[in-house]
């Protein structure tokens, strides 16, 4: 019962919320003529279907909450016509049960330019910006010395958790990997109980899950934990040991997402990170070729 008076909760969301983006929106706005006898504001009904190239009765019921199914393509196509920007864009899906978009921006990731601002001004402090997941979505250069395995993948392999699960022991930068990765695999459950059900979240845990019988056996004990500040062990190919302590920091938008700070525990580690910033070759695991400037 509890499932069901949720899903009509959503729909009754949906539904408000299509009527009042709608209602803001004025025909000209649209390249309609504004008209002379409208009893509501806004566009009527069929003229948000015809821009969205939609079914008049589809759309009137999905505006009225019924239970039916939308495509992505479908409601991209009225996100366009109803003007949304990205957060509302994001709340759409969200409330037509639709949690895996494409992101809007395409390969940008939706940070807000301040942002990187920030990485940047954190120089030399390794700073980064993740998501629930432990996707990498940006940093700055002093993050790419310690990380240089991470960053160096494609925007779609870039992620912290598979990388240092699944990469051999000599590629990984991370020291003391058995207190930081249950840690990290909790972070990463807490997270996950806001998205059960998504395929990108199902899948992604299947798949390390099949690639990783420690992850495996480390999901399987259901642990869970917030982000908070940890200790860091690095080692690096050309200064050896950096000590670093984490600190992690909510972000208002994208949702999720938090920058992460690393800084040094003594001044030994704080003159190896200054000396990697002057000096940012990569240098290659002769065994695996992997870059291991971390």
């Amino acid at each position: 019962m509890t499932g069901i008076r949720t899903r009509n909760t959503r729909r009754e969301e949906l539904a408000a919320f299509l009527r009042s983006r709608r209602e803001r929106i004025r025909p000209e706005d649209v390249g309609l003529p504004p008209g002379l006898r409208r009893r509501t504001p806004g566009l009527r009904r069929e003229e948000v279907a015809q821009l969205a190239g939609v079914g008049v009765t589809w759309y009137t019921w999905l505006e009225q909450g019924r239970p039916i199914n939308a495509s992505v393509q479908v409601l991209d196509a009225i996100a366009r016509t109803l003007r949304l920007d990205a957060a509302e864009r994001e709340h759409l899906y969200r409330l037509a049960d639709l949690p895996e978009i494409a992101d809007p921006a395409g390969d940008g990731d939706g940070l807000d330019a301040e942002v990187h601002t920030i990485l940047r001004q954190l120089d030399p402090l390794p700073a980064c910006v993740y998501n629930g997941r432990y996707d990498l979505l940006a940093w700055n250069a002093a993050y790419g010395t310690i990380f240089a395995s991470v960053v160096g993948r494609p925007r779609l392999e870039r992620n912290v958790l598979w990388r240092v699960f699944t990469m051999p022991d000599c590629c990984c930068p991370l020291v003391n990997k058995d207190e930081e990765l249950p840690q990290m695999v909790a972070t990463l459950r807490a997270a996950f109980g806001r998205h059960v059900g998504e395929p990108a979240w199902t899948g992604f845990v299947t798949r390390l899950s099949a690639a990783s019988p420690d992850f495996a056996r480390m999901w399987a004990m259901h642990e869970v934990a917030r982000p908070g500040v940890r200790m860091k062990l690095f080692k690096h190919s050309s200064v050896g040991l950096i000590r670093l302590t984490s600190t992690s920091m909510a972000l208002a938008a994208p949702p999720e997402t938090r920058i992460v700070v690393y800084t040094p525990m003594d001044d030994e580690s704080r003159r190896r990170l200054e000396w990697l910033t002057v000096h940012p070759e990569v240098a290659h695991c002769p065994l695996h070729g992997e870059p291991v400037h971390g």
